[in-house]
């Protein structure tokens, strides 16, 4: 295997680890809260409804950051806009789970 695919092959596992769906929908409303809150972004809340494709906006709707102040964030930035496929294909998988939870517990506030 070629070091090209060696690299997408990382990025992709990368990227899914790390979806947005899963950070919204499987881990807890504040572990959502306090990882959006610790990149700064600029949203105040995100619905439950395709909350992995919100997520991953809000991280892109934050301010941007120079190499020398946060090296990770340009880098895996790439890799953020290719998390928005899978966050969309699971958040279409979980569709009636958070329809109810947005029913019922409304929108993740961010601003706790």
């Amino acid at each position: 295997m070629s070091n090209a695919r060696y690299a997408v092959l990382i990025g992709l596992s990368v990227s899914l680890v790390g979806c947005g769906t899963i950070n919204t929908v499987v881990r807890g409303d504040e572990v959502t809260r306090r990882d959006l809150q610790k990149r700064n972004t600029y949203c105040d809340s995100i619905p439950r409804v395709y909350s992995g494709v919100a997520y991953d906006l809000c991280i892109l709707h934050g301010p941007s950051k120079t190499i020398t102040q946060d090296l990770v964030t340009p880098v895996l930035l790439p890799l953020r806009l290719l998390d928005l496929i899978p966050s969309a294909v699971l958040d279409t998988l979980v569709l009636p789970y958070t329809i109810y939870r947005q029913s019922t517990d409304d929108s993740i506030d961010l601003a706790q």
